[in-house]
């Protein structure tokens, strides 16, 4: 399942009771703040959340699969890259699917 701005904007007016244009407005600017300090380069911390920052992918040479023997280069550019946070981890981590018993050193 996909949650969507929209469902956030219902389930939060839901909850505290606010009209449901209010709480877009809000979530949008939220968004909106953090997508202009992600463009001018800034960290973006929320606690117990997580962390985006702007990341620079250094170039390199990729390759065409059509075409193996062309070397296709790749420009370095900036890449958003998000860090969760520990509550957010831990939680994600409980969806993980248990692993089996590895068995032992062979013998």
């Amino acid at each position: 399942m996909t949650l969507t701005k929209r469902d956030l904007v219902i389930r939060i007016s839901n909850e505290t009771g606010l009209v449901q244009q209010q709480v877009l407005d809000v979530v949008q600017k939220t968004l909106d703040y953090i997508a202009e300090a992600l463009a001018k380069g800034d960290k973006v911390e929320l606690r117990n959340f997580g962390v985006f920052e702007v990341k620079v992918r250094k170039a390199r040479i990729g390759r065409n699969p059509n075409a193996p023997e062309t070397d296709v280069p790749i420009p370095e550019r900036s890449v958003v890259k998000f860090k969760p946070g520990k509550e957010m981890r831990a939680d994600v981590f409980k969806l993980s699917p248990a692993k089996p018993a590895s068995p032992g050193p062979p013998a």
